[in-house]
């Protein structure tokens, strides 16, 4: 008996007694967990957020941009990545604090390096939607994000998420998402314990995450 022979003999020994024809399996199974209320959702979100070693900030509308400077004095950020849909009066605040403020793209419309990029200190993006039950941000790339690249390079990464946009679960979020755009989902600053299982932070993505949500 060869081992193929042995293996699926061993295979058709264990499965006797499944009696349920293939392709008659039932109803899918219900992932999605219902949310308990929009106040516990943006609570939850904002608790597990923290969980993944982010900062978690909440405000209103008006003090998105005095938020945002903060945040980027307090990570030492001279230089900020700005996508080219960004609300500009969210890094309003910090350039007037000095901190130099990039377009991702120049008057030839040429877009930043990765060389470039990676001179630069921070990235200040929006968010398509949060996701309160696993603490994770997904953003879409629409041009208030920017490129992907935007968000991997700099070593810090400050996301304004809107209270609206926080949902309670994975299948609320894949509900808003268009599969044919690329999406980048975030849980925490990019962390790795690949060797020694020692917890490095960023060397796949910025160390610094900052989540703040507004509303």
């Amino acid at each position: 008996m060869s081992a193929r022979e042995e293996i699926l003999g061993r295979l058709r020994a264990a499965t006797t007694e499944v009696t349920t024809p293939v392709g008659h399996r039932g109803p899918a199974p219900v992932i999605g967990v219902p949310s308990p209320g929009a106040g516990e959702t943006l609570e939850l979100f904002a608790e597990n957020v923290a969980d993944y070693r982010a900062s978690v900030t909440r405000c209103r509308p008006e003090e998105v941009g005095t938020v945002v400077a903060g945040l980027l004095d307090r990570a030492g950020a001279r230089s900020v990545v700005v996508p080219d849909g960004l609300e500009a009066s969210w890094v309003a605040a910090a350039r007037e604090a000095g901190v130099e403020l990039v377009p991702d793209s120049g008057a030839d419309g040429a877009l930043l390096t990765a060389a470039e990029l990676d001179a630069v200190s921070a990235v200040v993006t929006a968010a398509r939607v949060g996701i309160a039950t696993t603490g994770t941000v997904v953003l879409d790339h629409e041009p208030d994000q920017g490129r992907r690249a935007l968000t991997l390079v700099p070593d810090q990464h400050v996301c304004v998420v809107r209270a609206d946009q926080v949902v309670h679960d994975v299948p609320d979020a894949v509900a808003l998402l268009e599969p044919r755009r690329p999406l980048t989902w975030i849980s925490g600053p990019s962390a790795t314990s690949d060797i020694e299982l020692d917890r490095v932070e960023g060397v796949h993505g910025p160390r610094t995450l900052d989540v703040v949500i507004v509303g």
